[in-house]
């Protein structure tokens, strides 16, 4: 069975939002504030932290009112865009619409925390030693990063179909 492509991009920004939201209640619920988990070794933790600002905690020094504007608003507006240019761009490759779908459904469920809680619940840290280090993060993020890897990807891939024509 084949689903349409709209319904197809549908299923996949929803299921980015509540694989975000499940992994969200279920750190809140079971992990309090602060506690650190080892899963890999220290390598790999699971913790809970809020994090009022943006990527990495940038912005949650500014003041509401900015932080309102810059992290709730402009998302939305963008993301609105964002979900509009998907579902009429029909040039866009099946790539390209997963990539751009990965990150609209994060962004999505990362802004639905700020409206709900004023904040985005983070819990993955990752420590490679002087190899890899992150800050914390969560699902949302995964499915942005994803997405724009994918993204760079099918751009790197269309490139060199052009070149090769």
């Amino acid at each position: 069975m084949k689903i349409s492509r709209k319904l197809g991009i549908f299923i996949l920004i929803v299921f980015n939002i509540i694989i975000d939201q499940v992994s969200k209640i279920i750190v809140r619920n079971n992990v309090a504030i602060g506690e650190e988990t080892e899963l890999i070794g220290k390598k790999f933790i699971l913790t809970n932290v809020y994090n009022k600002g943006a990527f990495l905690g940038m912005g949650s020094d500014m003041s509401d009112t900015l932080r309102v504007i810059f992290l709730l608003v402009l998302p939305v507006l963008v993301l609105g865009y964002l979900i509009y240019y998907i579902y009429t761009n029909k040039e866009l490759d099946k790539i390209s619409t997963i990539a751009l779908s990965c990150i609209a459904g994060g962004g999505i469920a990362n802004v639905y925390d700020r409206i709900m809680f004023g904040e985005v619940t983070d819990f993955f840290f990752i420590n490679l030693g002087g190899v890899f280090k992150t800050g914390i993060f969560n699902v949302a993020d995964m499915s942005v990063t994803f997405g724009l890897l994918l993204l760079v990807y099918a751009w790197v891939k269309a490139s060199r179909q052009k070149q090769e024509a």
